[in-house]
């Protein structure tokens, strides 16, 4: 399998599959502008979009070229039980998502980012580190889409891995810089439904082509015993664990998720979220297998590189007509994530920053917010596709991302609900959980010993948060106690003295712990009472002559 000769579509015919892709999305975008643009539907549509188009929109956001070769790498690494971690979870978090949506949108229901609603919830400092998270967060998974497109394109065509960075780069800014979020919706629902077809089509024809299901009795051999097993402990502490953590972090603190919460029409919340739970789960899963099916047959990753499994997969086993097909899927895979990140980046610029804190809610002017969200999107790229010439592996940067806003979740939270979360704890519990999760995740400290027994417990402690938290969006906060001690309980036994080994999940569940008990001890003696109806009068359209919040920003709670 090692001497199997790799198939190309040439310069020419990858010009073309690209010119049509992205020449049909741009004209698609085109349709939607206006002669007199309105930000607020810039960043937001209006908060009237449908449930077809939310509902494909939200599944192509979360399924992204990035989940894709992740979730082949994971099914290389860890066996055949590491798709099902990698797209279960990320599945089922999309699902634990739209209870708390539901609550985010009754009291801020036209807000345009998170952030925006932490400025009229706590102040400048909650917003701006929220907000922050944010930039750090997009620009990271653009440099991944980017580098997924460079991968495809360098394998399947003699171009080479920057020159496919800066065509997929400047394919993507093309189409979404004129209308912003309402291109990357409507241009996701096409592609949504090209990606489905095409992964019922083409994964399949892989399978059979490289034998299938011969190949999974006489490979058996290449695997380890962990690989080979479906309850393997290394797939769940070093894939699944970390995940299920990363995963709830991303669906909580990033933009990309929040600006179709603020998009979607209020009554289709639940229906859109479901869909999209389907509809990532089984594709997702079904493109990790590849992954495994690699690992079955010894093939070993080109140059080293995990990155390159899928397209390295498509290209030994499809025919040129699939080929071309499958290359169209992945483009529209890592472009619709990408656009929604340049779509989420926008609106963070113009509310966040320029409309809330240089010009003021009442002062911002709409001309001056499209032209800071355009420029956003042209220098949000150009960092990208600077960073994306690194080459980082991808399910690293993802697990590590969503780790980070592991240290956001519980606060975030905590403030929709609970009416004596002050703005010092929320920024103190979020700077503490950073200052605990970053030396233990690079090593910077040593984790034997007392050290490593003080990460151990409260990383369980972090057990009991995460499960809890995903128990009270649907069930409340009695029964998310409940879950909650039972959980940390019930893992004490097993993770005291073994959890620190496993840096990745013991520094993410380290966030969530620290966090929680910060925020949560010094919110408890706090004698101020938060009125919730004052987020939904400070946070509002841009474009209305008349705003509603009051100049300034709100007093600290």
């Amino acid at each position: 399998m090692q001497g199997a000769e790799l198939a190309q579509l040439g310069i020419g015919a990858v010009v073309v599959l690209l010119v049509v892709f992205y020449g049909g999305t741009f004209m698609m975008s085109m349709r939607i502008g206006k002669k007199e643009e309105d930000a607020d539907a810039y960043m937001t549509a209006g908060n009237k979009v449908g449930f077809g188009v939310s509902a494909a929109s939200m599944t192509a956001t979360w399924i992204w070229a990035s989940s894709m070769y992740a979730s082949a790498t994971s099914g290389y690494t860890y066996g055949v039980s590491g798709p099902i971690h990698y797209g279960l979870w990320g599945a089922l978090m999309i699902l634990f998502i739209y209870p708390f949506g539901r609550r985010i949108r009754a009291v801020a229901p036209k807000a345009h980012t998170l952030a925006e609603v932490m400025y009229a919830r706590h102040g400048r400092s909650s917003q701006l580190m929220l907000a922050g998270s944010n930039v750090v967060g997009s620009i990271i998974s653009l440099m991944s889409n980017f580098i997924a497109g460079g991968a495809l394109i360098s394998l399947l065509s003699p171009l080479t891995f920057i020159q496919g960075v800066i065509i997929v780069a400047g394919g993507v800014l093309l189409y979404t810089l004129w209308s912003g979020f309402r291109a990357s919706v409507l241009t996701d629902f096409r592609q949504v439904m090209a990606m489905l077809g095409a992964v019922a089509v083409i994964v399949p024809a892989i399978f059979f082509a490289a034998g299938f299901p011969t190949a999974f009795t006489t490979g058996a051999d290449n695997l380890t015993a962990q690989q080979g097993s479906f309850f393997s402990s290394d797939a769940f502490m070093n894939q699944g664990a970390p995940y299920i953590a990363a995963v709830l972090a991303y669906a909580i603190g990033n933009q990309t998720i929040a600006q179709r919460l603020f998009a979607v029409r209020e009554d289709l919340i639940r229906p859109t979220f479901v869909t999209a739970t389907i509809g990532y789960g089984a594709m997702v899963i079904g493109v990790g297998m590849l992954g495994v099916l690699a690992l079955y047959l010894g093939i070993e990753p080109m140059g080293g590189d995990p990155n390159n499994l899928v397209p390295q997969m498509a290209a030994t086993f499809l025919p040129p007509v699939l080929l071309a097909v499958f290359f169209v899927m992945v483009v529209g895979a890592l472009s619709s994530t990408a656009d929604s990140d340049l779509a989420a980046l926008s609106p963070i610029m113009m509310a966040d920053v320029y409309g809330q804190n240089v010009a003021g809610k009442n002062r911002a002017n709409p001309r001056t917010m499209l032209l800071v969200g355009r420029v956003t999107m042209i220098v949000a790229t150009a960092l990208a596709v600077a960073f994306a010439s690194l080459q980082l592996n991808i399910l690293d940067l993802l697990v590590f991302v969503g780790a980070l806003w592991g240290a956001l979740v519980f606060p975030v939270i905590a403030s929709f609900y609970w009416d004596k979360v002050t703005n010092k704890a929320f920024t103190v519990s979020v700077i503490a959980a950073l200052a605990a999760f970053l030396p233990v995740r690079f090593g910077l400290v040593p984790t034997r010993g007392a050290v490593g027994l003080v990460i151990d417990v409260l990383a369980t402690v972090g057990v009991g948060v995460v499960l809890g938290l995903m128990v009270f969006g649907f069930f409340g906060l009695r029964v998310a106690k409940i879950v909650g001690t039972v959980a940390a309980v019930v893992t004490a036994p097993f993770a005291l003295g073994v959890l620190h080994g496993y840096t990745t999940v013991s520094a993410s569940l380290l966030a969530y712990a620290v966090s929680t008990i910060v925020c949560y001890l010094m919110s408890r003696g706090s004698s101020t009472r938060f009125d919730f109806s004052l987020i939904a009068r400070r946070t509002g359209d841009f474009d209305q002559e008349h705003v509603a919040a009051p100049a300034g920003a709100p007093a600290a709670r």
